[in-house]
């Protein structure tokens, strides 16, 4: 069964009965986990489902009314799903970005509802009503003129609109490409107001299916010189690639699985490099930030070439990924993953093979490890957590669930004894029946029904103090919490501070009382500075650690504010 199969018999099954869980998916088809996810988040892509604990339903509200334009998103869809998803990776909150009426640009409108206060400016009909509740954004429907059947306006009208507006990043597809004529469509008003477009915004990234390559169309939007990024699929000729690597344009070919190659164009006088970074898990939002921060290093860099895949915290799957990049002959693997185990057989393969490594968070012998002090992120949480209980229950708990992970060894497990120690240090020696200890799983799914049970325990007890090792334990921790009607009973602190918890902290009344932020936008910064520094064989520490802060719903504004640039960052240490 083809992916396009099994996700439109996904959507069969949902005509039947309103939710279905992943793991049932996972029997119906006899295929991974992982691949279930892939099928929801590409069908969650074209608005036809929504993402919800455990599982999946069918969407209700928004559906896309215009019969041509769902006959055009179901063309090359798992293209389109894949350069969509990298291309929103170039939003940051706050932007004024453009987005055209094309197929493959509003797959990108699932993904910008992690995003704040946005300002949109679309001429696609489709896409104004498919973001328009989401609150914090502004979205600005272009005016023009509206064909019989189209699913946008254009015209002169629409044109004129944009003459004074500036935004930061135009996303522009069009119907053909080539490096000498550029983006090309055979309708001359559509081509003209993409052309405007393009002059309105700061940088302009094109995404283009490799289909659209060597197509040329009767009316020209934009030369080659005007596009700063174009994102394409695992589909495209290599000779277009090379070709587009002696420009100024970075080109990223991106392939299933959140897989992807970046090449920048490639400058004679300065040495350049080919750097891997195997991420966690593409399902976790903070490592999904990490990866961004490395990606837009990288790009910044202007002489780095970078591979992208996801170990998808499965130890079996980063050993082969570890050597599909050794096969690629590599200059550098940065990786990221959460197995303990698989550490030892992956330094084994990058030493045999001459490649040096970084490892992120989790250690790895023989490697250079960058990331944070988990016992010192560990302990800010836990003095926080103590402060709170003491000003708040004075000073007086029923329980601790300590929500651990034992499959990534003792340095994660230090952010458990440093929240512990420093809830100690302030509200004194707790007896030991007091904390319970579980495994908080790989995912919020698991770990929301992981709490479930532990709740179902301890029915009489209102006074729950929860520490765990990662934001995604702590949000499964907070459903499971929610679903149960016993959210007041319990109060959490986070490690990491994703997007996911600066929402919560955002939240009136929230639960989450503090967070240590690990600040993954930062690490692409120091990871690229630091491979840079070993493939220039200057001598390196064996570990670099970077800043922790703890933030709160008091001072989550400010620090949002630093980590976003409006404040000056904490450097990396």
């Amino acid at each position: 069964m083809t992916a396009f199969q099994r996700r439109q018999k996904i959507l069969e099954l949902l005509r039947e009965r309103p939710t279905i869980r992943v793991t049932e998916l996972v029997e119906i088809f006899e295929v991974s986990q992982g691949t279930i996810r892939n099928d929801l988040k590409a069908l969650k892509g074209t608005e036809q489902v929504n993402r919800v604990r455990g599982g999946v339903e069918a969407r209700e509200g928004y559906v896309i009314r215009n019969a041509a334009f769902l006959a055009r998103m179901r063309v090359r869809a798992d293209a389109k799903e894949w350069i969509a998803s990298r291309a929103v990776d170039m939003v940051q909150d706050g932007d004024a970005i453009i987005l055209d009426d094309s197929t493959t640009v509003f797959r990108m409108a699932p993904y910008l509802q992690d995003y704040r206060n946005l300002t949109i400016l679309t001429n696609s009909l489709e896409l104004a009503q498919a973001l328009q509740n989401i609150p914090s954004h502004t979205v600005v429907l272009i005016g023009g003129v509206l064909r019989m059947g189209a699913s946008s306006v254009n015209g002169q009208v629409a044109e004129r609109a944009l003459l004074d507006l500036h935004a930061k990043t135009a996303f522009i597809s069009c119907a053909g490409f080539t490096p000498d004529v550029g983006l090309t469509e055979p309708d001359m008003e559509a081509a003209r107001l993409k052309s405007r477009m393009i002059s309105t915004a700061q940088q302009t990234v094109a995404l283009i299916d490799a289909s659209k390559f060597g197509s040329v169309h009767l009316s020209a939007c934009a030369p080659l010189a005007q596009i700063s990024h174009i994102i394409t699929d695992n589909n495209v000729d290599k000779k277009y690639v090379d070709s587009l690597r002696e420009t100024l344009t970075t080109v990223t070919v991106c392939g299933p699985d959140a897989s992807s190659s970046t090449f920048t164009p490639v400058a004679r006088s300065v040495p350049h490099f080919r750097i891997g970074f195997a991420n966690m898990d593409e399902e976790m939002p903070f490592a999904v930030e990490v990866r961004r921060s490395v990606e837009l290093a990288a790009q910044q860099a202007g002489n780095i070439d970078l591979t992208v895949a996801d170990n998808r915290r499965d130890a079996e799957l980063a050993l082969r990924v570890a050597d599909e990049m050794i096969a690629q002959k590599l200059d550098l693997v940065i990786e990221y993953q959460s197995e303990e185990r698989a550490g030892g057989s992956l330094m084994d393969k990058f030493q045999r093979a001459g490649i040096p490594c970084i490892a992120v968070d989790v250690p790895m012998v023989g490697a250079t490890f960058f990331g944070v002090d988990n016992y010192r992120a560990g302990h800010l949480a836990g003095t926080g957590l103590g402060q709170w209980i003491h000003r708040n229950w004075g000073g007086r708990l029923n329980r601790v669930l300590a929500l651990e992970s034992p499959r990534a060894g003792p340095q994660p497990a230090a952010r458990i004894r440093g929240q512990l120690d420093g809830l100690q240090e302030v509200l004194g020696s707790l007896p030991a029946e007091t904390i319970v200890y579980q495994d908080g799983r790989d995912t919020r799914e698991a770990a929301a029904e992981e709490v479930g049970k532990l709740l179902a325990r301890f029915p009489h007890e209102h006074r729950i103090a929860i520490i765990a090792v990662g934001d995604h334990i702590v949000i499964g921790a907070l459903d499971a919490a929610r679903q149960l009607g016993r959210e007041r009973d319990i109060v959490a602190v986070s490690q990491g501070a994703d997007r996911q918890i600066q929402r919560e902290l955002h939240q009136p009344n929230t639960r989450v009382i503090g967070a240590t932020s690990f600040r993954p936008e930062k690490y692409g910064e120091g990871l690229i500075a630091l491979a840079k520094t070993i493939l220039g064989g200057e001598p390196t520490p064996p570990a670099v650690y970077l800043e922790l802060e703890f933030v709160t719903p008091e001072n989550i504004d400010q620090s949002t504010r630093s980590r976003w640039g409006i404040a000056p960052a904490i450097p990396v240490m």
